[in-house]
């Protein structure tokens, strides 16, 4: 069985490293990149679409030719908007950090040429809060599906120790709009402080998946399928980048029907 779970690999470089092919699925891809000053990483889009996500420190950036500067510069992932760059199919891209620089590289399928490279800022971002007591958490919507992309929905949210997230349970794993749309996920966790953990179950009506895992600062954790709650443990609180993509690129999702009374609560 797939392992859900994807720890990271040493402390620098490349230390995650998600392709639809180790997945086991089609659309989402998922790098994280920890570089020193002075260090770059760089890629060629090719057929996949990119969002580049400063999720702390700051780099310049070139995409396509085009030189967008310095981006990014928040020292903690619980602190403040993130700079991200989205890169279309069929461009090469580079960033340079410019002090230690956490960057993730969110991918899926994309065409060559539909869009130019752009620049996604802090200002620019919308924020929403989601749900009540201690199902409150803070999103921050770094590639929404109102704003342009082939594939790709990006989002981060920061979820208080002793709350729950993607809570109630909701699916989105069968192409049935406009009721359920077909994405695939990664959830990539952050703790504060670092020391702690976290828990995360992902499930299905008929448990023929049904895993429970304990995440770590810096892991990794793939939704292929099913529901996906999050419980963050009193004292620590969560951040999670995530990373959907499918065949049509909208977020309707399916709610547990036996947790579904929790909404009128």
């Amino acid at each position: 069985m797939l392992n859900l779970l994807v720890r990271p690999e040493g402390e620098k470089g490349r230390v995650s490293h998600v392709t639809p092919q180790s997945a086991g699925w089609t659309h989402v891809g998922f790098d994280m990149h920890r570089l020193s000053p002075g260090e770059m990483v760089t890629a060629e889009t090719g057929n996949r679409e990119v969002c580049l996500v400063w999720v702390t420190g700051k780099g310049s950036a070139i995409a396509g030719g085009a030189d967008f500067g310095s981006l990014g510069g928040r020292t903690s992932p619980f602190e403040g908007e993130p700079a991200a760059l989205y890169v279309p199919a069929g461009l090469d891209w580079s960033v340079t950090a410019e002090t230690d620089l956490e960057l993730a590289v969110c991918s899926a399928p994309g065409t060559p040429g539909a869009r130019p490279a752009r620049a996604i800022r802090p200002e620019n971002l919308s924020k929403e809060t989601r749900g009540k007591g201690t199902n409150t958490r803070y999103v921050t919507n770094i590639l929404p599906e109102d704003q342009p992309a082939d594939s790709l929905l990006v989002v981060e949210v920061i979820t208080p120790g002793g709350h729950t997230s993607s809570y109630p349970p909701h699916k989105h794993d069968t192409d049935n709009l406009p009721h359920e749309s077909l994405l695939e996920e990664t959830y990539y966790h952050r703790l504060d402080p670092p020391q702690g953990f976290a828990f995360q179950r992902v499930y299905t009506d008929d448990r023929s998946l049904d895993e429970a895992m304990a995440v770590e600062d810096g892991d990794v954790v793939l939704v292929p399928r099913g529901y996906h709650p999050c419980a963050a443990c009193h004292g620590y609180d969560l951040y999670y980048l995530n990373v959907m993509a499918g065949p049509k690129r909208t977020w309707k999702f399916h709610n547990a029907p036996e947790h579904e009374w929790l909404f009128g609560t």
